[in-house]
């Protein structure tokens, strides 16, 4: 986690991160929100990012790939950014109306679903696959969404159960009736994104899916449906 020790309360974190999110903090700062490959969710101060010469700016808008390195205090919510380099910006989403929508929706999803400082690598190993997959190949974006809404069950410990999908109080959409929509499900759960490319889906089963899917989302996790991204990749995705 840590490159090197300071102090009991204070630690050094150098990791690799995605930005979820910015935003103006004061005159010349930003606040990023990161989703760190070591330390999971972290809140981050840029300080002097908004100035003209700052070169750290640019570096945190949302669906930037980075490098960081900060300084974390036990005690305190947001973190100070030491240093920042570039990795990656998966700029070729911008071009395509669905698959921005869809990747800005699962920044918010990651954003509004996990706590800070709780490390979970292998979802972001699976936010990092989905996000280059969006960017470069032509997989159906819907069904790279639904595989990261899938991840994201998995990794925060609410793994669908295909076999008997029933919670108490939710009526979930009866995806038992259509052999193909099981299909899908057991192949976006399995994890593997090199499986993905071959799913046909009708529109029917992408409907199932979709509202099967959400539906889960919004049982396990308190306050989405009111986020506008998402009002907007369901009206899409319907």
């Amino acid at each position: 986690m840590c490159k090197g020790l300071l102090g009991y309360n204070n630690l050094i974190v150098s990791t690799s991160a995605i930005v979820l999110k910015s935003f103006s903090y004061g005159e010349s700062s930003l606040i990023a929100r990161c989703f760190s490959e070591k330390n999971g969710k972290v809140s981050l101060i840029v300080k002097g990012a908004k100035k003209n010469k700052s070169p750290k700016g640019p570096y945190f808008q949302p669906l930037c790939y980075i490098d960081i390195i900060y300084n974390h205090k036990l005690n305190r919510d947001l973190q100070i950014l030491s240093k920042v380099n570039f990795r990656q910006y998966w700029s070729k989403i911008l071009d395509d109306l669905l698959r921005v929508s869809l990747a800005i929706s699962i920044l918010e999803l990651t954003d509004k679903t996990m706590s800070d400082n709780d490390p979970h690598p292998s979802l972001f190993l699976t936010l990092k696959e989905v996000l280059k997959a969006l960017n470069n190949t032509l997989i159906d974006p819907k069904i790279l969404f639904w595989f990261y809404e899938c991840a994201l069950l998995n990794n925060l410990g609410f793994q669908p159960n295909l076999e008997d999908p029933k919670l108490p109080g939710l009526i979930l959409p009866n995806i038992k009736n259509d052999s193909n929509c099981i299909l899908i499900l057991s192949t976006l759960l399995s994890g593997n994104i090199n499986q993905l490319q071959k799913i046909k889906v009708s529109k029917e089963t992408s409907s199932l899916i979709s509202d099967y899917l959400w539906s889960l989302i919004n049982y396990h996790f308190e306050g989405l449906s009111s986020i506008k991204s998402f009002k907007v990749v369901k009206k899409l995705l319907s």
